[in-house]
């Protein structure tokens, strides 16, 4: 029963936290210049969180080492961007391919039965935005399931090697000239609904309720609060028992193949949403852009944040973001002092390098992560009679 109504604290906690985060950031898009660069650390965090806590699910909680990341996020990024680019503009983005093979974009379908003018087209944005975020999401899993079958056979770095690979493959053919007609080869493909898409406007076009710092962290909010009460379920205790011992796990009668495939699927399929929700941020789909690079970025969100903390996850990557995109950022920039001296070191690319040397010191104070694997719950209703009982004792 205790554990019962610490869980019960704990989602009532989160909810009202979700809550007023919300809020928050609907009171400071529409009171601060949205120009500003905390916006573009709130928006990309939201976008990486979410992508952090997908993969922390696969290699936190279910004890697989995948580095197939960054192609799930390709996968969704184009998935949704296909099927969103309208139809009046495709010949203009596939213009080197004489057009798009692809006539039909979800917005103007949902916009023929509510309109596309009013509230009809908020609804008709809405409604086609959510289902190629949830398309982009299950072809994402697809692709999952399908490298899966002989993938997951594999173990520890093995296993590593061969989703890296997968995800290189993918987007090599991705560029392929022959798919142009399709993914736009190695063009990037634009013209599509992003976050500042939802920002309400009046009839002269005038901003009146800014929303696009709002949306990314809405999508992400849900999509983290499906996965923590997957995990609290009895799919979550299956995969953490695999995590933990193997073979105790299928002693017990868990099905160790087919836990493991749900998991790789779940977590490509948070993952392909990730993809499309970077594509919105970025305002474009280009295959170069999802490296092997960006998956390393995830991966070390996630190792600095905790293996197996959701809540270590979320807080690592708006550390990350903000210092790799904001608060570094002067590093890059000459400076000259009023006697004619330049200060040493500081130009371009040093940010890197002391993000780096940062990146290093958290990693050898915190070897098992800021939160390690606790949440925050852990933190805030831990009661302080359980700490350190034996402080004053160990003397007969």
């Amino acid at each position: 029963m205790t554990g019962q109504k610490k869980d019960k604290r704990g989602a009532m906690l989160g909810l009202c936290f979700a809550v007023l985060l919300l809020v928050l950031v609907v009171v400071l898009e529409n009171t601060l210049k949205p120009t500003e660069m905390m916006f573009t650390v709130l928006k990309k965090g939201a976008v990486y969180s979410l992508v952090a806590v997908s993969m922390n699910l696969l290699n936190g909680f279910t004890g697989l080492f995948s580095l197939g990341q960054a192609g799930f996020m390709l996968l969704g990024a184009y998935t949704y961007a296909i099927l969103t680019v309208p139809t009046g503009v495709r010949d203009s983005v596939y213009y080197l391919y004489g057009g798009s093979s692809v006539r039909f974009s979800l917005q103007e379908m949902f916009g023929a039965l509510f309109g596309n003018s009013g509230v009809g087209g908020g609804v008709s944005l809405v409604l086609g935005v959510l289902l190629a975020l949830i398309l982009a999401g299950c072809v994402a899993a697809f692709f999952a399931w399908l490298i899966g079958l002989p993938v997951l056979r594999l173990k520890s770095d093995y296993l590593a090697i061969a989703t890296l690979g997968f995800a290189e493959i993918i987007r090599a053919v991705f560029q392929w000239d022959v798919l142009g007609p399709v993914t736009n080869g190695a063009n990037m493909i634009k013209s599509f609904p992003t976050f500042t898409s939802f920002n309400i406007t009046n009839a002269q076009g005038v901003v009146i309720l800014r929303l696009s710092t709002f949306v990314p962290f809405f999508v992400a909010i849900v999509c983290i609060a499906i996965i923590v009460m997957l995990i609290n379920s009895s799919y979550g205790r299956a995969f953490k028992a695999i995590r933990e011992d193997e073979i105790a796990a299928e002693a017990m009668g868990i099905n160790l193949a087919k836990h493991k495939q749900l998991s790789f699927c779940i977590s490509a399929f948070f993952a392909g949403i990730g993809g499309a929700m970077f594509a919105m941020y970025a305002a474009n789909a280009q295959a170069k852009v999802f490296t092997s690079a960006m998956t390393y970025e995830i991966l070390l969100i996630v190792v600095i944040g905790g293996i197996g903390s959701i809540s270590g996850s979320c807080i690592a990557t708006f550390l990350y973001v903000a210092c790799s995109e904001g608060w570094l950022r002067f590093l890059d920039t000459e400076m000259v002092l009023d006697n004619g001296v330049q200060v040493p070191f500081l130009r371009n690319g040093f940010r890197m390098v002391v993000f780096s040397v940062v990146i290093m010191i958290v990693v050898l104070f915190f070897r098992r992560g800021m939160m390690g694997n606790r949440e925050l719950s852990d933190l805030i209703f831990r009661k302080p009679g359980k700490q350190k009982r034996r402080a004053g004792g160990g003397h007969g």
